[in-house]
């Protein structure tokens, strides 16, 4: 796993317990850059391959944003052909964070704008300080949030909802985003990572491939139908009642203990501020 290093926007780091952070390192503003979308997808791969990674918690660096949304200044580089200079790698990098099979928490201080607000909706959860501000302006700007945004959102808050924050671009605060259903949870500012690793954490306590079919299950379940997800559902419970862990589980239940379920750490070490 690579260290951080001030020369690159994105940087991954183990926080012990299973936990590993990942970083958007171009502050002040954390914008994306095209740069940064390759660095994501590197950085996605190193971790899915990484057998100590258990969750992972992603950041901004500093505290004036998560991701304040895409480098508007590399537009012009692209406009001519953004499908594939830009959205496609886009489009693949957050969708890593979808795919990586360890749960994935967003820890958001700050501005998440754009394609900051789509990162964030990528992940599997998010924890919000109360500061932070969200928002998908494409609108104004002519265009629409090509890397996620139109479907995911919807997702997370309905169609009508969607609909009206991408059709005004104003953003909300963290308390209207809990309401909505776009944040798991508001905690004061400055907590947001501390919180997230500590999420992060008890996870990781939990048996890996119970959570990785979680994660499976539910995110097969929007984009199937339901008789798809019935089978999917079935065919992840078959695998699962034949592990190790499951055995564990039963056994603990039985003797009235805590399980210890296969590579999880035994006890939370001291948090991540």
């Amino acid at each position: 796993m690579s260290r951080p290093d001030g020369n690159r926007s994105v940087l991954t780091e183990p926080l012990g317990d299973g936990v590993a952070k990942l970083t958007l390192n171009n502050p002040p503003l954390n914008l994306v850059t095209l740069g940064m979308s390759e660095q994501l997808i590197r950085a996605l791969e190193e971790l899915e391959g990484d057998g100590e990674v258990r969750a992972v918690v992603i950041a901004g660096a500093g505290d004036k944003a998560f991701c304040a949304g895409s480098d508007v200044g590399e537009f012009a580089d692209v406009r001519d052909r953004v499908v594939e200079k830009k959205l496609a790698q886009e489009n693949r990098a957050f969708s890593g964070f979808e795919e990586l099979s360890r749960p994935v928490i967003a820890a958001i201080e700050g501005f998440a704008y754009g394609g900051g607000c789509e990162i964030s909706m990528a992940c599997d959860l998010r924890i919000a300080g109360e500061g932070a501000k969200f928002a998908l302006p494409e609108v104004r700007l002519g265009v629409v949030p090509g890397s996620g945004g139109l479907f995911r959102l919807p997702e997370l808050v309905g169609p009508a909802r969607a609909m009206e924050l991408m059709y005004l671009g104003e953003p909300i605060d963290a308390s209207e985003a809990e309401r909505l259903g776009l944040v798991n949870e508001v905690v004061p500012d400055g907590q947001a990572l501390s919180r997230a690793v500590d999420l992060g954490r008890k996870i990781s306590r939990g048996p890996r491939e119970a959570v990785a079919a979680i994660k499976r299950g539910v995110r097969g379940s929007l984009r199937s139908s339901r008789d798809a997800s019935v089978r999917l559902s079935l065919e992840l419970s078959d695998h699962l009642f034949k592990t190790g862990d499951c055995e564990e589980g039963i056994k603990a239940f039985f003797e009235k203990r805590a399980p210890l379920f296969q590579g999880a750490p035994e006890e939370e070490h001291s948090k991540e501020g």
